[in-house]
């Protein structure tokens, strides 16, 4: 019953804390719970709880942070009575843990302090040149666009030859015709896979459509219930094939950070090994 008067008087405390009404033995860092020779005192309860809780919620909160420090605390005298062999190993684990930490800091310092793993469009563009055959297509990828609209649309011859018109004024009646008549109009800007473009079309995944790619720069026409397909692929670039800037610009930005952040820890490491060397702070024997 002592103890849990002492958890009542201690829920108390706590609750006073959030009221900002600190007393004195909370001020002292009161010892709150023991176990051997470890201690859980006032001020580890006051970074635990959050302050904002209700009185009922600290009360329950800091019960079961009781508990549940007591717990772990025993746990760990088990675990270091039975496994005491080990601990010499466990604890070379932890330091080198530890160091390997303050490696990663030391070397993000490092990059952060160093100006030239910064990567610019030119830096891009001169790897790329230099090594574009290692960027290699795994799949075919297209430029295009798509126009659907019914059958009952007696306009389509019109449509037809607007769409495969090279000139800009006809090109720009294509898209207004379409904006004003509601049709179903995707254009494909930029480099996308021939799977995603022939989704867009009435085709069956059991069917080969490679041929359709041969009919490059040309509009075609496929139907399905009641629609009416019109679609022109403007570029193709094959599976083998280089890959364009625009699509490997990202893997390559990776490559040349990770080679000058790379770059930036060798330096550095170079510098401080070669004065800690020169000063006699650091000694090579032979």
């Amino acid at each position: 019953m002592r103890f849990w008067t002492k958890i009542s008087a201690i829920c108390a405390a706590v609750m006073c804390v959030a009221c900002q009404e600190l007393p004195n033995y909370f001020v002292d860092d009161t010892t709150v719970a023991r176990v051997g020779r470890k201690e859980l005192r006032m001020s580890d309860l006051e970074q635990a709880i959050p302050q904002a809780l209700s009185g009922a919620d600290s009360v329950n909160m800091v019960g079961a942070y009781i508990d549940r420090w007591i717990a772990k605390q025993l746990k760990l005298e088990e675990a270091e009575l039975i496994f005491s062999a080990s601990v010499s190993d466990i604890e070379r684990k932890v330091e080198e843990y530890r160091q390997s930490l303050l490696i990663h800091k030391i070397e993000q310092y490092y990059i952060d302090n160093e100006p030239t793993t910064i990567v610019t469009d030119e830096d891009v563009e001169a790897y790329y040149n230099a090594h574009k055959s290692e960027f290699r297509l795994d799949r075919t990828i297209v430029k295009g666009r798509v126009v659907a609209f019914s059958e009952k649309y007696r306009q389509r011859e019109k449509l037809y030859e607007m769409m495969r018109s090279p000139k800009s004024e006809r090109q720009k009646d294509f898209k207004d015709i379409c904006i004003k008549n509601g049709f179903m109009l995707k254009e494909f800007v930029e480099w996308s896979d021939w799977s995603d473009f022939l989704a867009v079309l009435p085709t069956l995944r059991s069917r080969n459509y490679d041929s359709l790619l041969d009919k490059k720069g040309s509009v075609q026409k496929m139907t399905s219930e009641g629609q009416i397909f019109y679609f022109q692929i403007t570029e193709v670039l094959n599976k083998g094939d280089i890959r364009p800037i625009e699509l490997a610009r990202e893997d390559i930005t990776r490559v040349l950070r990770t080679l000058r952040r790379s770059e930036a820890i060798r330096s550095r490491e170079q510098a401080i090994r070669a004065q800690a060397l020169e000063n006699g702070h650091a000694r090579i024997y032979k």
